[in-house]
């Protein structure tokens, strides 16, 4: 696809994501987004109507960014046990497709970080985060009883999550590895 084939929104919107998670979201002004994105400043507003609406497609679109990575692994999975470390897996590769950006850690929370609490953003950061500990005690009902899988989701969610601060904070994704290994011998316990 050539670039004049690309359409504003999709060249604003991607050079939106790179700039919001390398500098973060105040840091980075319009001027900026539409120079990033080699654009006219009215095709940001006839595409968005606030830099608020593109904060929000910016937060909807990693969100479905780590959706369809997980959605590839989990198909890979053969067992209850390799579809919970499929998620695992997918903030794994979420994060090695940021290294080239220089890591920062999760880009949903950097944002959440920056936004008000309340605000329209921080909720739909915080119903990603729900919805991956939701999809790990899924993976975990089948394996163990229903109370023993809401402990051991939100167990694994508070690694994931604890993991992917200190990894955003060493600029690597070592903590990600580690906290799969982690898993790996949490699952293994379960036999």
């Amino acid at each position: 696809m050539t670039s004049e084939r690309i359409s504003a929104r999709t060249k604003l919107l991607g050079a939106a994501s790179r700039l919001f998670y390398t500098d973060g979201l105040t840091a980075t002004g319009i001027d900026t987004i539409t120079a990033e994105a080699q654009v006219a400043k009215k095709s940001l507003y006839n595409n968005f109507s606030s830099k608020g609406e593109l904060v929000g497609a910016y937060i909807d679109e990693r969100h479905q960014e780590w959706l369809v990575l997980y959605q590839q692994r989990v198909d890979a999975a053969s067992t209850p046990s390799e579809a919970v470390l499929a998620v695992f897996d997918a903030y794994i590769d979420h994060g090695e497709r940021e290294a080239e950006l220089g890591f920062r850690g999760c880009g949903l929370l950097n944002a959440a970080a920056e936004l008000t609490a309340g605000s329209e953003g921080r909720e739909a950061v915080r119903a990603h985060k729900e919805q991956v500990e939701q999809i790990l005690l899924e993976h975990l009902r089948e394996i163990v009883d229903d109370e023993r899988a809401a402990i051991l989701a939100e167990h694994c969610a508070f690694l994931l999550e604890g993991a992917m601060i200190r990894a955003g904070l060493e600029g690597q994704t070592v903590r990600l590895y580690r906290a799969r290994e982690l898993a790996v011998g949490l699952l293994a316990g379960l036999r």
